[in-house]
């Protein structure tokens, strides 16, 4: 094993994923606080939606940066500026007085919030192959996992004791705190030796041959779309438990505790399987339990289902399992196409994750989450959407590696 002794392993993989859910925690705690946020800002449901799409378009944005920085100066500098930055920002949105400097300051937010989780992503990969890698990269995820589960949770309780403001206070202090974790355990895991030269010219370049990239272009897909299903539920979050299941703000648990279930047994059988099952079969389960959750969902309210426990909430938890198991073997082999940029590539997926999920956020959930029945089928064709570029990539890696055999037997032939 390349990477550090095994006795400080947990620590690392606490960090790590401490690091990765810096994103998801930003956007989900606030849920709960959306309908006192619309009052004391003097605004509609609709407006503070693009407090989520506004931080995730910048998010988007910085996001094709953080990794090609870190090929260049290092993983662990990038780590804590943008841990810094992140405190500071949320600073700023909690001492917002209105819409206007609320949305700007989660532009400032988002502009920082990511290089925790592209850097952190990467620096795995940079410690760990094979199995490991996936081993690894599961026990991360399932940590993970809770972060865009729990922080609606978490949001509830906050604002049982205190203001939308005081949300935004806590997330500061979270910042804090992972400069605090980051500077003390987190090692360096890209050396001087094997960094790209800090110019903007050759950076971009790179950043250009990434997005340029067949492969990563294909996989990045479908680990964005495999996503988006699953984050159309979370971002619908305040429509499903307020307006369809009829509870209030601090109910959310009754969505999110199943998606905090379902993604860490997914994640958790990621690891148990690395090195015992074939990764593609992995991936199909994932894949194959994300459909039948939506076609169950599409089904039921077809058949004329009312919203209720459990119904309603089982699609979004099969979308969650199927997320967490396929997720881990899907970046692994998308960080390994070009191993050499892996900053570059974890930024390129970042950035069209977040993309897609700020369509999904601003523009999808607002008009789909009045219907269940609507929810569920776009849900689905999200998945189905992953299942389709994944299989593509799959049959365009066993095309080249055939022409490499073809052609390695001409030689052998020739000599």
């Amino acid at each position: 094993m390349r990477g550090p002794a095994r006795r400080s392993r947990t620590l690392l993989i606490v960090v790590l994923a401490a690091l990765t859910m810096v994103g998801p925690f930003t956007i989900d705690t606030i849920f709960p606080a959306f309908e006192s946020m619309a009052a004391d800002l003097h605004v509609d449901k609709l407006a503070m939606q693009q407090t989520v799409s506004v931080y995730m378009v910048a998010f988007a944005v910085m996001s094709l940066f953080h990794g090609s920085v870190s090929d260049a100066v290092g993983r662990k500098p990038v780590i804590l500026a943008g841990c810094a930055l992140y405190a500071a920002t949320s600073v700023l949105c909690a001492v917002s007085t209105s819409m206007g400097m609320l949305l700007a300051a989660r532009g400032l937010q988002g502009l920082v919030a990511g290089a925790g989780m592209i850097v952190a992503r990467t620096a795995i990969r940079d410690l760990y192959d094979g199995s490991e890698a996936q081993r690894f990269m599961s026990n991360v995820s399932m940590v993970f996992a809770v972060a865009p589960a729990i922080a609606p949770i978490v949001g509830g309780w906050i604002l049982g004791v205190g203001s939308w403001q005081t949300i935004f206070w806590v997330l500061a202090g979270y910042g804090v705190l992972l400069v605090a974790l980051a500077g003390l355990f987190l090692p360096e895991t890209h050396p001087p030796q094997r960094r790209l030269p800090f110019r903007p010219g050759p950076l971009l370049r790179g950043l250009g041959r990434t997005a340029r990239h067949a492969g990563v272009q294909r996989l990045s897909g479908a680990i964005s779309f495999n996503f988006a299903a699953l984050f159309l539920y979370i971002s619908s979050a305040p429509a499903i438990v307020n307006d369809h299941l009829g509870l209030g703000a601090q109910d959310f648990g009754v969505l999110f505790i199943p998606l905090v279930a379902f993604m860490m047994v997914g994640s958790f059988l990621a690891g148990r399987l690395a090195g015992r099952a074939h990764p593609a079969l992995v991936v199909v389960v994932g894949f194959g339990v994300a459909v039948a959750g939506a076609v169950f969902g599409i089904v039921y309210h077809v058949a004329g289902g009312v919203a209720g426990l459990p119904w309603t909430i089982a699609p979004a938890a099969a979308a969650a399992f199927g997320v967490s198991l396929a997720l881990p073997i899907l970046t692994i082999e998308l960080l390994d196409l070009r191993p050499e940029a892996r900053g570059s590539v974890s930024s390129y997926q970042a950035f069209l994750t977040t993309i897609i999920n700020a369509v999904v956020a601003g523009v999808v959930s607002p008009l789909v989450s009045g219907s269940l029945l609507v929810l569920g089928v776009v849900a689905g064709l999200f998945t189905l959407a992953a299942v389709l570029l994944w299989g593509w990539e799959l049959r365009a890696s066993a095309a080249v590696r055939h022409r490499q055999r073809a052609a390695r037997g001409a030689g052998q032939v020739a000599s």
